[in-house]
């Protein structure tokens, strides 16, 4: 399955649009059919000389505090708490929830956090808090500093809300300024959490409304619309029309992409294109992920081995909508047979020739993947040292290339053949496990179908050397076990200020 990135910062962007719900203090009269959408999104930074492999809190409470009235208004649907994986949103996007928000003009957005998870990878040359060694991946339960609550009411706020008008908020979350030099969170340090107002629509790219994953609950063709939950209870009413493509939808399960490829079990992903005025959601593209039979798992090649004849993947996992069966910031062993099918999941996008990955030999650290667990496999082993939950082993017969985010310095760029190349930071992608981490040097193709964001404009010619990027795209080892490796762009995200 492959997951359409935002390419707004390293982001994730909440929509709060749609319904009806409010909090702390209750506004119980509120009219479903009047107010409009409202956004959030967040990125992340970790400290120098460490590699956040995974960095997960809970958004417990977000809402809006009216300029009159008594009535704080809620952006989360019965105030369920929405848990956030930060790390894997350096340039792509989720649509966590939907709240209609009456017209009117309010004065600040509160946000509280709750239950940090960090994984580490120690790449510097000493134990950091005599809690992690150096060269070790380590899993954290790290302190809130001060207060776990934020409220911004400095610019963008005031703002007004008028009916039928959306409106959203880019939530920046930095890591690096956000998790101190002894391994806990402060939400509120200088420049660890900053707001700003989303464009109605943006300069150029996609829509920057995001995507979200769930379970088909109902369909119902007569209406064009059906309806999802994600993993995390949350349910969502999707519209589809004529301008609405189908992904990755297998030949088994329909010919010819249209809405009658969705049936009811299936996980699928919706880019949302626009949300409508009843707070349903505009499907630019669904795209299947798996039938409800079958348990899938996305995660990050972090080592390599061979038993037995068979490569072994451990996995650092980071996605599955199977809840409750896979440890999310945990590791696990995947025996890749060698007659598992390995295959680049690029739906629409075109990769170029030359690049390979149809065997166990391309597979590669720091790739991301999303891969099938053969039934009666899956297993708890024994605990690795310093991870907390256990790690779990099973054997896969689909390995499918996904998009990697990966960002870095540009030390070159090539016109003619539309090519830059970027020396990695430590803080998002190292290959582990190693010694005096040195910057890994990756050449980045980019094609006619590469979109930039962060730039003055879309186009390549705004890439220079020094700059800061972030890549989002598939990584090969080109030729099979070479370096540097090759990425190819889906889409190049520029850092002006160095923030990410």
């Amino acid at each position: 399955m492959h997951r359409p990135r935002l390419f707004l910062s390293i982001g994730l962007i909440f929509l709060f649009l749609a319904g009806c719900s409010s909090a702390p203090v209750t506004n119980s009269a509120i009219n479903n059919n009047a107010g409009t959408a409202v956004s959030l999104s967040m990125t992340d930074d970790p400290p120098n000389g460490v590699t956040v492999l995974f960095f997960q809190i809970s958004l417990t409470a977000a809402y809006l505090t009216p300029a009159s009235g008594s009535g704080n208004v809620s952006l989360l649907s019965n105030n369920t708490p929405v848990q956030v994986d930060v790390t894997q949103l350096q340039a792509l996007s989720a649509f966590l929830s939907t709240a209609n928000v009456p017209a009117a003009t309010y004065n600040s957005l509160t946000l509280t956090f709750a239950s940090p998870q960090l994984v580490i990878f120690n790449a510097s040359d000493s134990s950091i808090a005599s809690t992690c060694p150096i060269n070790t991946v380590c899993q954290l339960t790290p302190q809130i500093d001060n207060s776990s609550t934020l409220t911004f009411s400095s610019a963008p706020f005031p703002v007004t809300v008028a009916d039928n008008a959306p409106l959203g908020f880019l939530l920046d979350f930095h890591l690096d300024n956000v998790i101190q030099s002894d391994l806990s969170v402060n939400l509120g340090v200088a420049n660890g959490v900053t707001i700003s107002e989303l464009p109605s629509a943006p300069p150029f790219g996609p829509p920057q409304f995001g995507f979200v994953f769930g379970t088909v609950q109902s369909v119902d063709a007569s209406q064009n619309q059906f309806t999802i939950q994600t993993r995390w209870g949350r349910t969502f009413t999707v519209d589809v029309n004529s301008s609405t493509s189908y992904d990755n939808f297998p030949s088994s399960v329909c010919s010819t992409g249209s809405f009658s490829c969705v049936v009811q079990g299936q996980v699928v992903q919706v880019q949302v294109a626009s949300v409508q005025t009843d707070g349903s959601l505009l499907a630019g593209t669904v795209s299947y992920v798996q039938a409800s039979s079958q348990q899938v798992v996305e995660g990050n090649i972090i080592n390599l081995s061979t038993t037995s004849g068979n490569t072994v993947m451990t996995l650092l996992l980071h996605w599955s909508p199977n809840a409750g069966t896979l440890p999310f910031g945990g590791l696990a062993s995947v025996t890749v047979p060698s007659t598992a099918t390995l295959s680049v999941d690029s739906g629409s996008f075109t990769i170029p020739s030359g690049l390979s990955f149809t065997s166990a030999s391309d597979l590669l650290i720091g790739q991301d993947v999303q891969v099938d667990v053969v039934a009666g496999t899956l297993s708890n082993s024994a605990a690795v040292a310093r991870w907390a939950p256990p790690s779990v082993s099973f054997t896969t017969n689909s390995v499918e290339l996904e998009p990697s985010q990966i960002t870095g310095t540009i030390t070159a760029t090539n016109s003619s053949t539309s090519s830059l190349t970027i020396a990695t930071f430590p803080n998002f992608f190292a290959c582990w496990p190693q010694s005096n981490w040195m910057p890994t040097q990756i050449t980045v193709d980019t094609t006619s179908q590469t979109t930039y964001q962060g730039l003055s404009s879309d186009s390549f010619s705004e890439l220079t050397v020094n700059n800061l990027v972030s890549v989002n795209g598939w990584l090969f080892s080109t030729p099979s076990g070479a370096t540097p490796s090759t990425q190819v762009a889906e889409t190049v995200m520029g850092r002006p200020n160095r923030f990410f």
